[in-house]
């Protein structure tokens, strides 16, 4: 299988050729040429399957410049139960009659970016130690991928890592997270900005084609094709778990600020995955709701974007919504570069008025709703009296939309995104009692941080990676 730029500008490369990028080289992202298709013959067979097993069958289609008995290997390394805590690696929670949570955040920084992650790491090695060469890590995080990139990546051969967070916009449980981190290859660079702003300076210096030659930039965010291949392996689980027989549609509702997570819904969907609807839950941050509310994608300024109790989520430019509008548009690769202009010229554009519209409800199936800080107190109020479950404030958001949207004899899952020990302070608010957290981490805001401060400019950041890969 090859790959392609949703712009048009690339030759087509293997697998192994864009795993260790993040932007193509014309500025869009890597999409494979067509999707595999899966058929209901084929998804009776994997209901026995491990998950193991089964992330073998989705990620070998995608892989096909890797031999399977080491795409077998990488990915039994990466599901372990030592590593997340069950063999089941991702279990589906029953709430009640047609209502399920998928539980994605028991891995090591306890968010559901580590489902990827840990294979991310075990390709970037793979692929690095056959070709014999080494790669610089520039990424961006509003949270929880920082560290569950660091938690990968540390101590692997031939990476370091430069994660960009905003200062001062993490929960102190994810700050102390990645920045009690050690190991000489993980460098945390704290962004005197917005999330947006880090991801600017990310995209930036992708863009900057000499530089990223010299000196080996790769990209873990959600633009890395990888990550998105490793997701699409849980929609199938949970799909395969909740569907009553094969072909019975069921609704998934994904906490979304970036469009990474639920953008591997719509593939699992275009491969043949018979997902009913693809339901965005968003916070105030509140650009990919209008989007599918009205067609109007319109980028929110780093002064308009808030900081809310679910700060993961507060992000107004989604980068991979751009995989999808590809597919919206017939992969049109002329229109959606168009399109992308517009958005650097005015800081949107508008499909409400075009045959689009309609096909993002009827022909892929999504739908959106958003919550406000009260919201989540309120619903994870709710989970706790009506489940006895204490859940997360990103999680609450799509828990409060899945109660609104749910529809009879559906079963509808909603993706948990965390777990409620990263965000001590809402829960206190909400129950009036410290969430439990894993033993390793008790004290973990007491131990020492190491980061350094920038300015938001990129060019201050390329000076403090080449001055730290100088040293």
């Amino acid at each position: 299988m090859d790959y392609i730029s949703t712009r048009g500008g690339m030759a087509p490369q293997s697998f192994c050729d864009i795993l260790l990028g993040g932007l193509a080289p014309d500025g869009g992202l890597v999409v494979p040429e067509r999707y595999p298709h899966i058929d209901a013959a084929t998804l009776e067979r994997w209901r026995t399957l491990s998950y193991p097993q089964l992330a073998f069958e989705i990620v070998s289609r995608f892989a096909t410049d890797i031999p399977a008995e080491d795409v077998k290997r990488l990915v039994e390394a990466a599901y372990t139960e030592a590593q997340f805590g069950s063999a089941d690696i991702t279990p589906l929670t029953r709430l009640e009659d047609g209502l399920y949570l998928l539980e994605l955040s028991n891995g090591p920084t306890l968010a559901f970016k580590d489902i990827a992650m840990q294979l991310l790491g075990q390709l970037f090695e793979y692929v690095l130690a056959r070709r014999g060469e080494r790669v610089n890590i520039v990424g961006a995080t509003s949270g929880d991928t920082g560290s569950a990139a660091e938690y990968a990546m540390r101590g692997k051969r031939g990476v370091n890592v430069f994660m960009l967070s905003p200062h001062g916009r993490m929960s102190p449980f994810q700050r102390a997270q990645m920045f009690s981190l050690a190991d000489a290859n993980i460098h945390n660079l704290a962004v005197e900005g917005t999330f947006d702003d880090c991801q600017d300076i990310v995209k930036a210096i992708n863009a900057d084609a000499a530089f990223k030659a010299e000196y080996k930039i790769g990209a873990v965010n959600s633009i890395n094709w990888g990550r998105v291949v490793a997701q699409v392996v849980y929609y199938f689980r949970a799909y395969l778990a909740a569907a009553p027989k094969i072909g019975d549609p069921v609704d998934f509702v994904v906490p979304s600020g970036n469009f990474g997570n639920i953008c591997a819904g719509h593939i699992a969907r275009q491969m043949g995955l018979p997902i009913g609807r693809l339901v965005v839950a968003t916070n105030e941050n509140d650009v990919l709701d209008e989007f599918f509310r009205t067609g109007n994608y319109r980028v929110r300024s780093s002064a308009d974007t808030l900081a809310t109790s679910s700060p993961s989520m507060d992000i107004s430019k989604a980068s991979n919504l751009e995989r999808f509008v590809f597919d919206l548009i017939d992969r049109d690769s002329e229109e959606l570069a168009r399109l992308w202009q517009e958005v650097d010229r005015t800081g949107g554009f508008d499909l409400g008025k075009t045959p689009y519209f309609a096909r993002m409800v009827g022909k892929f199936g999504f739908a959106s709703g958003k919550s406000t800080h009260q919201d989540r107190i309120d619903t994870i109020r709710l989970a706790k009296s009506r489940w006895n479950r204490v859940i997360d404030p990103h999680t609450a958001d799509g828990v409060k939309v899945a109660l609104e949207q749910r529809r009879e004899g559906v079963s509808m899952v909603t993706l948990e995104t965390a777990l409620p020990a990263k965000f001590e302070t809402t829960i206190v608010e909400a129950l009036g009692e410290k969430p439990q957290r894993p033993a390793k981490f008790a004290d973990l805001e007491k131990q020492p941080q190491r980061f350094q401060v920038v300015g938001n400019d990129a060019a201050a950041v390329k000076k403090l990676v080449v001055e730290t890969l100088a040293s």
